[in-house]
């Protein structure tokens, strides 16, 4: 019967180094920004690669695009509103790059309880 090691579903596996984590998941935040393919992108790599920084992005950005989605249903007013969810959203893009967790002006700690599915 031949050796299996311990950690045998990590076998071909790559271990990170702390700084290569960090990278995934400012990589991670970073994408979630870019449009809700991105955001879908963002969660099948955050599958693998979890953090704390990823998530809170994670819940920041799809917050921010269903406020622009429900806001686009309003004509005038709900479109002019959608220019802080942009502005909201650069913000937010900003921070990722960053990699700092800094929440959307208004909305963020709504976002953070509310979406709080993504751990």
């Amino acid at each position: 019967m031949p050796h299996t090691p311990s950690d045998y579903d990590n076998v071909f596996e790559k271990k990170l180094s702390l700084a290569e984590r960090f990278k995934m998941a400012t990589l991670v935040a970073v994408i979630s920004y870019f449009t809700l393919i991105g955001w879908i992108v963002a969660m099948i790599i955050y599958d693998k690669h979890q953090s704390s920084l990823a998530s809170f992005h994670l819940r920041q950005s799809l917050g921010l695009i269903i406020t622009g989605a429900i806001l686009s249903l309003i004509p005038l007013v709900g479109w002019v509103l959608n220019i802080g969810v942009f502005l909201g959203w650069a913000i937010g893009l900003y921070a990722a790059i960053q990699g700092q967790e800094y929440k959307v002006p208004l909305l963020g700690d709504f976002y953070q309880k509310h979406l709080d599915f993504i751990q």
